[in-house]
């Protein structure tokens, strides 16, 4: 097998960084529910640590995490299965302030990506939220109303400031 059929090919730090990890690895036998009851759904951007911002460790909560922090079809059918599985009892919808899909219209997504790629992106469609608070809500709403989450499942949308680290309630 060639290194990058293997896949190691530049990933070797990373690696390197998981052995290092492993070497005190301490949830070996972890039954994999969510032991603060908590679930997460918000944006795949990398200044939102969702554990720690709200003072949790690995293990305490299930998260969902795509671009916007949206309340899709696939974060519904977590959602569901962490309910009624995974010990899921609070579920917070987490958008965050000055992210890409929400301060940049589909053109604008799509020439940027169609310039990095250097390929025709007009096709492609980013799910642009146009109001922010707007979007949460119907989202919140989203998971309040459907069939499937466990009766009595708390849910609630906060929007998460990457510049001063709070979470400000939506209602």
């Amino acid at each position: 097998m060639s290194e990058n059929a293997s896949g190691s090919n530049g990933f070797d730090d990373l690696l390197a960084a998981n052995r290092e990890w492993a070497e005190d690895f301490g949830m070996s036998g972890f039954d994999g529910v969510a032991h603060a009851g908590v679930a997460i759904v918000t944006c795949m951007d990398s200044r939102i640590d969702p554990l720690r911002m709200l003072g949790l460790k690995p293990g305490d909560a299930k998260i969902f995490r795509n671009p916007g922090g949206r309340v899709t079809d696939a974060a519904l059918e977590a959602l569901v299965l962490g309910t009624h599985l995974l010990n899921v009892e609070r579920v917070l919808v987490v958008p965050h302030t000055r992210c890409a899909v929400a301060s940049n219209s589909e053109d604008e997504l799509r020439q940027k990506v169609g310039a990095s790629a250097n390929k025709d992106a007009s096709w492609m469609s980013f799910g642009v939220i146009e109001d922010q608070v707007r979007t949460l809500r119907a989202d919140v709403a989203r998971v309040r109303s459907h069939p499937l989450i466990a009766e009595g499942t708390q849910v609630a949308g906060f929007v998460y400031d990457v510049d001063s680290g709070l979470l400000q309630p939506v209602d």
